[in-house]
């Protein structure tokens, strides 16, 4: 029998387990019927020490306001287990669109996903980094995501506000943003934001060619990372396996080591020094069983990286 979700003294991992506060490992977890209710059930399932929510339907531009109950039982039960929380962004988003309705709807979009992250006390809010659409150059995409969301970023001044978490895409079409290297000239539009951060998909970066299967390539990624945005900036992982080879730009997801990215590189991970205190988030196939199972393989990957 799982675990109950509203007891604080029976939480999925002990969150002082010096492990656990290095790198919660956990997942996406499902909401409809409820934040609190379905949520948290689904993560004490996965056994999750942290975990990661839609607050609107991803596929869509709706706003909708959220259970005030419900956000404040799920707030009050993270807090409880020390379960850090992170939001997801609608797909639809795209800073860099030529379409004025889009980037006018992305605005829309991100400030209502920004705003419920801090209802809910949500460490971060990702959003994937867009692309430049209908012929305009990257510099021209760039100048827009500037013009759009450096108002976004200084709106957050409460000390509960999320940070805005950048996902680099898996390279398809004009993807603003798919190599480490991309995420330069995205900081530099954004001022190098002190509320900016990152969260790293493995799957996406593999798909764009950073090959973490080759002996090293995990440590070269983070390095680049570091170099590129400066340290402290990694905020989140979506923990995902590939389908396809490194390079091959397409966003198929596979269960940790299942796919061509393979379970070492997860373990380098967990090694190098950029990801202390960095949540894992599975995004994997499978439902709940394929979940827990990579859940539990990420654990026992931790344990083998920092044993004792």
């Amino acid at each position: 029998m799982s675990p109950s979700p509203t007891d604080p003294a029976d939480p999925a991992a002990d969150p002082a387990d010096p492990a656990v506060r290095r790198n919660p490992v956990g997942g996406h977890v499902p909401v409809a019927g409820g934040l609190a209710a379905t949520g948290l059930s689904y993560a004490a399932t996965l056994e999750a020490e942290t975990v990661q929510v839609f607050v609107a339907n991803p596929r869509g531009w709706a706003t909708p306001p959220g259970d005030p109950r419900q956000d404040e039982a799920f707030r009050a039960e993270c807090a409880a287990r020390r379960l850090p929380a992170f939001v997801h962004a609608p797909y639809l988003i795209n800073f860099g669109s030529h379409s004025p309705e889009t980037a006018a709807r992305s605005v829309v979009s991100m400030r209502h996903s920004l705003r419920r992250g801090r209802a809910i006390g949500a460490a971060g809010v990702v959003v994937h980094t867009g692309s430049a659409t209908g012929g305009r150059t990257r510099e021209v995409a760039l100048a827009q995501v500037r013009e759009l969301v450096l108002p976004l970023l200084d709106e957050l001044t409460h000390d509960d506000d999320p940070w805005l978490l950048l996902e680099p895409t898996a390279g398809q079409g004009s993807s603003l943003c798919s190599l480490v290297a991309d995420l330069g000239p995205y900081f530099d539009a954004l001022d190098h934001h002190p509320r900016l951060g990152v969260c790293l998909d493995t799957c996406h970066v593999f798909a764009a060619g950073h090959d973490l299967a080759a002996p090293g390539g995990t440590k070269l990624l983070l390095d680049e990372l570091v170099s590129v945005t400066g340290g402290g900036r990694l905020k989140l992982i979506h923990a995902n396996d590939s389908k396809d080879v490194a390079g091959a730009r397409k966003d198929r997801h596979a269960n940790i080591g299942a796919g061509h990215i393979g379970a070492e590189p997860f373990a380098d991970l967990f090694r190098h020094p950029e990801t202390a205190g960095v949540p894992l988030v599975i995004e994997t196939p499978g439902g709940p069983e394929g979940h827990h199972g990579d859940v539990l393989h990420l654990k026992r990957l931790r344990e083998s990286a920092h044993p004792g």
